[in-house]
C-alpha cells in the first residue's frame, strides 16, 4: 500500500488555502484529480468524516500529469474560507462541550467528597456517643461495686459490735434522712450538714457515757447552737426521736426518759453516723427510695 499520487500543483494550491496535507491528498484522490473545484466540493461533502485528516493508502501508483494549471477562482477561495471557519467553530464547540463535561464531573466529585465527609463525621459522632455510654456504664458499675463493698463493711462492723440489723434500721433511716439535704445543698449548706454529722454523735455519746445525768438527756429545741447545727436541718430532730428522745413541754424540749435509754439503739446510731461521715461518697449516694418509719 502506498500514498496515492495526486496533482502536485493542485495539492500546493489546496495547502496554500489552509487545508492539511492529508485532507488535500484525500480530496484530490477521491475527486479524481480533476480540478481544484471538485476537490473543494469533495471536502465540503466529507468534512464530517472521521478519517478526513488521514492520508489514504492505495495498492497502486497513480501517475497523472496535469497538462495545465488550475486557476484559483474567488469562489474557490470563499469555499475554502468557509470550510476553515466551519472547522474552527466545530473545534470550539467540541472544546466547550469537553469543558462542560469536565465541570460537571468536578461538581459531582465535590458532592461525593462532601457526602463522604458527612458520613465520616456522623460515624465519628456515633462512635463518640457509644464510647461515652460505655464509660458511663463502667462508672455506674464501679460505683455500685463500691456501694456494695461499703454496705458489706457496715454489716461486718455491726456484726463485730453485736448490733442486730433490726435495732439499727430506724436509726439508719434517720441518718439517711438527715443526709438527704446534701442532694440540694449549696456549699455553705454542705458544710452545715457535715457539721451536724459531727455534733449529733456528741449528744448520743454523752447519754451513753452518762445515762443517769438528766442534762445530757434534755435538749432545748430553741437553743441557738442546736438550731444552727441540727434543728434547722432536714431529719435532724427526727434522728434524735428515733434514738428515743421525745418532745415535751409543748414541743419546747427533746427529752430522753431514763427508762427508755437503749444502749443498743444508741450505739447503733453512733455506728450509722460514723459510717455516713466516713463514706467516700458522702452526700452523693441516691436516697430516693428511703422512707422514714
Amino acid at each position: 500500500m502506498a500514498v496515492p499520487k495526486v496533482d502536485k500543483k493542485l495539492l500546493e494550491q489546496l495547502e496554500e488555502m489552509g487545508f492539511s496535507l492529508a485532507r488535500s491528498i484525500r480530496s484530490l484522490h477521491y475527486s479524481g484529480n480533476t480540478s481544484l473545484e471538485d476537490a473543494m466540493n469533495w471536502i465540503v461533502e466529507h468534512e464530517n468524516d472521521s478519517d478526513i485528516d488521514e492520508i489514504p493508502l492505495v495498492p497502486m501508483d497513480i501517475n497523472l500529469d496535469a497538462t495545465k494549471p488550475f486557476p484559483i477562482t474567488e469562489e474557490v477561495k470563499i469555499k475554502a474560507q468557509n470550510l476553515r471557519i466551519g472547522a474552527n467553530q466545530l473545534s470550539k464547540r467540541k472544546e466547550k462541550e469537553l469543558e462542560r463535561e469536565g465541570e460537571k464531573e468536578r461538581i459531582q466529585a465535590g458532592k461525593r467528597i462532601m457526602e463522604a465527609k458527612k458520613t465520616a463525621e456522623e460515624n465519628a459522632r456515633k462512635r463518640m456517643i457509644a464510647l461515652r455510654e460505655a464509660e458511663k456504664e463502667e462508672e455506674s458499675k464501679a460505683r455500685e461495686k463500691i456501694r456494695q463493698k461499703f454496705e458489706a463493711d457496715k454489716a461486718e462492723r455491726r456484726s463485730r459490735l453485736g448490733i442486730s440489723p433490726a435495732a439499727t434500721s430506724s436509726v439508719q433511716s434517720a441518718s439517711t434522712a438527715s443526709h438527704m439535704v446534701l442532694k440540694k445543698a449549696t456549699e455553705d449548706e454542705d458544710a452545715r450538714v457535715k457539721k451536724a454529722f459531727q455534733i449529733l454523735p456528741i449528744y448520743i455519746r454523752n447519754v451513753v457515757k452518762n445515762p443517769d445525768v438528766e442534762k445530757y438527756r434534755k435538749i432545748r429545741l430553741s437553743n441557738p447552737i442546736f438550731q444552727e447545727s441540727v434543728g434547722s436541718l432536714i431529719g435532724g430532730v427526727r434522728f434524735l426521736e428515733l434514738c428515743g428522745f421525745e418532745r415535751t413541754n409543748r414541743g419546747q424540749f427533746l427529752y430522753l426518759p431514763r427508762e427508755k435509754v437503749d444502749m443498743v439503739t444508741l450505739n447503733s446510731a453512733l455506728s450509722a453516723l460514723h459510717s455516713a461521715i466516713t463514706n467516700p461518697f458522702f452526700g452523693l449516694l441516691s436516697v430516693d427510695s428511703v422512707e422514714l418509719p
